[in-house]
């Protein structure tokens, strides 16, 4: 079964308040950007992905578009290990070519995602709600909502002041106690430093982990971040590919792993990343960079088939206006099913990519 044709598309899709406007330290946004990937084959069988588009610079879908038919087409579309020996592409769109790749070779087989990842062992999973910077009093309103929606676990984004961190862990502290798990992250903001008061400051609030609060490089300084507090570091931004994930642990420098197919480079790089860590006996989390349906559903896929992802997996996915699948994965008391259709198990609307598409 061969390539035919690749269709890229960039869309943008409103979120709705009150997770809109979403603050980190770096931006807010109100809207969620995706690259949307089609390949189509000669046997007639079409698989879609997705890929995370932001902060790309010059972001152009025909441009992408145009890269993957001249490197792909002929190529054979089941064939997975080959496409990662050979793809020359930034891992954000080969990661979008790459989920379309698995979406094929499931329908071709008649099996799940999952099941071609060696099986389900979780038939639904959990999922950690995401939310932006807010203050003491709207964090407080935040976790309350997030309880009654049924969520066990919460993320909130944070880093623009050591001050402003606390109040808002505070203020969720207060208005709910421990009924959510709690994760703040940073994303690099902070030195060494300024991240080891920060840690010492919120032991008492019982976090599950701060993540990213320093740079990516070096490993050495998360692995003496961790010796200077007792709140567990996770890292995301340090996590790029397997191999980086053998460096973290090597150097001891974080006790949850956070892996994202557009940085990884799609499916098959972070089930290597749950098998590393499996072994390793290191939980891992799928990171989420304001992911449509086949992104959530990617997830799902990984999530339901390795053991290390045991844990609540990102999702900022109820907070979107719409989404452009037929069916829209539902969250029910912080879950959702893994999809047991063949492939990824969407069907994906094309007049909402119409809808929703960016000329660029």
């Amino acid at each position: 079964m061969r390539v035919k044709k690749v269709s890229v598309w960039v869309v943008e899709v409103p979120q709705t308040a009150p997770l809109a406007p979403y603050r980190s330290h770096i931006r807010s946004s109100s809207t969620t950007q995706s690259g949307i990937v089609r390949v189509e084959t000669d046997a007639g069988i079409t698989g879609w992905g997705e890929h995370n588009v932001n902060f790309l610079p010059n972001l152009s879908a025909r441009k992408m578009e145009s890269a993957a038919n001249q490197w792909l087409v002929g190529r054979d579309a089941l064939n997975v290990a080959a496409f990662h020996r050979d793809c020359p592409f930034e891992t954000r769109l080969k990661s979008g070519i790459e989920l379309a790749l698995w979406d094929i070779r499931g329908k071709a087989t008649g099996k799940s995602v999952a099941n071609l990842l060696g099986g389900v062992i979780r038939e639904r999973v959990e999922v950690a709600a995401c939310m932006g910077i807010q203050s003491y009093a709207r964090a407080g309103e935040f976790a309350r909502w997030y309880v009654e929606l049924g969520f066990g676990t919460l993320k909130t984004k944070a880093g623009a002041d050591v001050q402003e961190d606390l109040e808002m862990v505070r203020g969720i502290r207060d208005a709910v106690g421990d009924k959510l798990k709690l994760r703040i992250d940073p994303n690099r903001a902070y030195s060494p430093q300024v991240a080891a008061e920060l840690c010492r400051q919120l032991e008492k609030y019982n976090l599950q982990f701060i993540e990213q609060p320093i740079p990516a490089e070096p490993l050495t300084d998360a692995a003496w971040l961790r010796g200077q507090t007792s709140v567990p570091v996770a890292l995301n931004e340090s996590v790029t590919n397997p191999a980086s994930v053998y460096e973290i642990l090597r150097a001891g420098a974080a006790e949850f792993i956070l892996p994202d197919t557009h940085i990884a480079g799609g499916i098959w790089p972070c089930v290597e990343i749950g098998h590393i860590c499996a072994a390793a006996g290191v939980p891992c989390i799928m990171h989420c960079g304001h992911d449509l349906g086949p992104k959530t559903a990617a997830m799902l896929h990984v999530a339901a088939s390795c053991p290390a992802y045991s844990l609540a997996n990102d999702t900022t996915y109820y907070g979107l206006l719409e989404d452009i699948l037929v069916h829209p994965l539902q969250i029910q008391s912080g879950s959702i099913a893994v999809p047991s259709a063949p492939g990824l198990g969407i069907e994906v609307d094309f007049a909402k990519i119409e809808k929703y598409k960016l000329e660029c």
